[in-house]
């Protein structure tokens, strides 16, 4: 979390440099930020050996903001930037589309300062009045101002779950703690949260509050009672930490998990069997408290089986579970490999051997390396020859780990325009597995893109379809597609569909991903990593799996190598 903020607080010096017309020192802050948010690195340790500038990018200066960072919290440099520029400047910036260059635009030709300043010189068609901005520019304006809206204030699961479990884990060693929970959004795997919600049952409630508010990542204490409290973290995520008794400590967590629409459904049915459900307990008619002590024991007297945190989106698991047709999702545990993973063939940061290794190191069987293609060069996408060669290193490690695991030879090609590959049928049949992907023309018609799709899938030489809607969160809405037609294309020819768990993507979403599921057609969760780290997302992957209410059968990360390799090998000659 600590290289994710630090990142975050350099691009942020780069965006404000740029909109003030510097034309040189925003690249130097974009690539250290670039380097700091892809290492491995622990930045404390670097600083305190004064090597700091051995991170690619990091120059003195750059090391010196980074330092104030790690042991502030803060870089009085971006301070001073930030009372240079308007307030509402900066989060102009977080319209999708719109850049430093034409905020500084916007703001020197209209003095326009903040989103509202800009949604009223659209509504008064001033942005046609700059030159080069037309209405197709201006609507694509509106429709990241409501993409923007939509999001809210709301944090990136990938980057709110990290800190929240420092945090679970901080209160689990704090003396005079019993039980500590996560709960809300952050505890259903939603993929941003908005704030976290923390749980604890203690015998001394003021040394847990003083413990909480004390923490070194909190910036502001916003509240502090006997019972509740709430900081605001450096990051800007608020926490609120609740000290409940130990016996409705399940009810609460059930309470405060949420979702609204499945508590409210879940009270329902509590009142027609006479009985009254809070955050204090399960009652019956008398006020007699019949449950609360653990989740499992309100779901087991309302006549329910437990239902997974993940599923409580009152979506029929309230229904499934009065019936006893709940699906049993997976798990991490059931994970035995990754099928979406980079090196530094291509954009990545290790070499084939150290995946390989790390990959052991997380109990994998099998993990599969998909570096890029020849198109997408910022990428340093592979030309054919060394498509090639990279299979042979890759069989080469594969002697040396005594295939503990298996490395698999894979491929993310790119998809091209007319729906072709851009990799020859003769150097894709010497892989163990393709994804197809797309990494460009992102703005084309519905039909076009779903023509495209559904061309790559026709080829039979994809296994499977990567971030599929190319949905970035908060940066990007995804592609205009018919997933319907998509869907039969790619049970007609066999294809899995992934979902990426790249924090940024969680792409195919949950809804998506059961809608295919449903169909017949397997899902592939691949953490589309870039550096060892990486592959611990597959937790995200696993969570938008488990909100979809998948099952082993429905992913293909549960079969074992032996049946994984039987069915690629079945795959390949049908498409011979």
């Amino acid at each position: 979390m600590l290289n994710a903020d630090v990142a975050q607080a350099l691009n942020e010096i780069a965006d404000i440099l740029e909109i003030q017309g510097d034309q040189f020192r925003p690249g130097a802050y974009r690539r250290a930020a670039r380097s700091i948010e892809n290492s491995p690195a622990d930045l404390v340790q670097l600083m305190e050996s004064n090597r700091l500038t051995e991170i690619p990018g990091v120059g003195r200066s750059i090391a010196a903001r980074i330092q104030e960072f790690v042991q502030t919290g803060r870089i009085a440099y971006l301070e001073d930037l930030r009372k240079q520029i308007p307030t509402g400047v900066a989060e102009l910036l977080r319209i999708p589309d719109v850049g430093p260059k034409t905020v500084k635009l916007f703001h020197e030709k209209l003095g326009i300062t903040s989103i509202e300043d800009l949604e009223r010189a659209i509504k008064d068609q001033k942005l046609r009045a700059i030159k080069g901005i037309g209405q197709k520019t201006e609507e694509n304006v509106v429709r990241g101002i409501n993409f923007v809206r939509r999001g809210g204030s709301r944090m990136l699961l990938g980057r709110a779950l990290p800190v929240a479990l420092e945090i679970q884990r901080h209160l689990s060693s704090t003396a005079g703690v019993e039980r500590v929970s996560l709960a809300g959004s952050l505890r259903r795997m939603k993929e941003t949260v908005g704030d976290v919600d923390v749980l604890v049952t203690s015998s001394s409630p003021p040394q847990v509050t003083e413990s909480f508010i004390s923490m070194p990542m909190v910036r502001h204490v916003l509240a502090k009672g006997e019972t509740k409290s709430s900081v605001l973290l450096n990051n800007g995520l608020q926490v609120d930490l609740r000290i409940v008794p130990d016996d409705c400590f399940g009810s609460a967590l059930q309470y405060f998990t949420g979702s609204k629409d499945h508590n409210i459904k879940v009270r329902e049915i509590a009142q027609h069997r006479a009985m009254k459900l809070s955050e204090y307990g399960l009652f019956d008619q008398s006020g007699k408290r019949v449950a609360g002590r653990d989740e499992q024991g309100i779901y087991r007297s309302l006549g329910m089986c437990y239902i997974e945190p993940e599923m409580r989106e009152n979506t029929g698991e309230i229904d499934a579970a009065i019936a006893g047709t709940l699906p049993q999702v997976i798990s991490t545990s059931d994970i035995r490999g990754d099928f979406h993973v980079h090196s530094c063939w291509s954009d990545g940061n290790q070499d084939i051997l150290s995946i390989g290794l790390r990959a052991r190191a997380l109990g994998y069987e099998y993990i599969c390396i998909t570096d890029h293609s020849h198109t997408l060069k910022i990428a340093r996408g592979l030309e054919e020859e060394q498509v090639l060669k990279q299979v042979e290193e890759i069989r080469n490690v594969n002697s040396q780990l005594g295939n503990r695991p298996t490395v698999l030879a894979g491929l993310e090609v790119d998809i091209k325009a007319d729906g072709s590959l851009d990799t020859s049928e003769e150097v894709l049949e010497q892989l163990d597995l393709v994804i197809g992907s797309i990494h460009s023309r992102f703005k084309s018609s519905r039909t076009s893109m779903t023509d495209r799709m559904v061309q790559a899938l026709s080829t039979g030489l994809v296994f499977i379809l990567a971030h599929p809607t190319g949905r970035l969160l908060g940066q990007r809405e995804p592609y205009p597609l018919d997933e319907e037609v998509l869907f039969d294309a790619a049970l007609q020819h066999r294809v899995w569909m992934e979902i990426n768990a790249f924090p940024d993507r969680l792409d195919l979403d949950e809804g998506l991903a059961r809608r295919a599921a449903e169909m017949g057609i397997k899902l592939a969760i691949g953490t589309d990593s870039h550096d060892l780290e990486q592959l611990n997302y597959m937790i995200f992957g696993v969570g938008v799996a488990r909100r979809a209410w998948l099952e082993r059968r429905d992913v293909a990360n549960c079969m074992t190598k032996a049946k994984l390799l039987e069915a690629l090998r079945r795959r390949k000659s049908r498409s011979r």
